[in-house]
């Protein structure tokens, strides 16, 4: 009689640990998630897709990428917030494209390209200098031809992408970013790493529960 006792206070004390554990979780994650969320209302990312995954397209597509982020820094240069930095990339949709194709045509191809602002799930992805965790972002959208190939990401503003790492901070900063939000894309918060797997894990999640 006794070690059945002492058996069901043991599950029971386990029962209140995994209760614990899963409040924790719970909590984490929508803190996680509220995190993402503040920082993709002030980014809007870069997005290129190549044709296809053959050493041509891929070349190409770095070609394109290099002309479009040109014109986007140059566009983006005095933008104050990630709204003002939307509309000015929507009214220059038409001339991204005009660009890309005229860099297309210059190397010899004669594939279709468009350019869209839309928004895009990315998973975690490492930069230099600085870490943007998983979820949905504003991106602006390169596709060149079938689109069917690797594609390159960065992010557009605040000017992350052409940014070197010890500038990352004050490019942030100025674009609208607290000093929290820094903090934790820079790694300066030792609990990014975590924070960004929970991020990660919570929209698994929900892509689950939509599909």
């Amino acid at each position: 009689m006794k070690t059945a006792t002492k058996v069901s206070k043991k599950l029971h004390i386990v029962e209140i640990v995994l209760l614990i554990a899963l409040a924790v979780f719970l909590t984490s994650g929508a803190l996680a998630l509220r995190t993402q969320s503040q920082l993709a209302d002030k980014v809007v990312r870069l997005h290129v897709l190549a044709n296809s995954d053959s050493e041509e397209d891929q070349a190409l597509k770095l070609r394109v990428r290099d002309k479009i982020l040109e014109r986007a820094t140059d566009l983006l240069e005095r933008s104050k917030d990630r709204g003002e930095a939307e509309g000015l990339l929507r009214g220059d949709l038409l001339e991204m494209e005009r660009i890309a194709a005229e860099e297309i045509a210059a190397a010899g191809y004669d594939y279709p390209v468009t350019a869209e602002l839309t928004d895009t799930e990315f998973p975690t992805k490492e930069y230099d200098g600085f870490t943007l965790p998983a979820g949905e972002y504003l991106a602006l959208r390169i596709v060149i031809g079938a689109g069917g190939g690797h594609n390159w990401w960065c992010v557009v503003f605040p000017p992350l992408c052409t940014s070197a790492a010890a500038d990352v901070p004050a490019s942030a900063l100025a674009a609208g970013l607290s000093e929290e939000e820094v903090g934790l894309i820079t790694e300066e918060n030792q609990g990014y790493a975590l924070k960004f797997k929970t991020v990660e894990l919570w929209e698994k999640l929900r892509q689950n529960w939509k599909d």
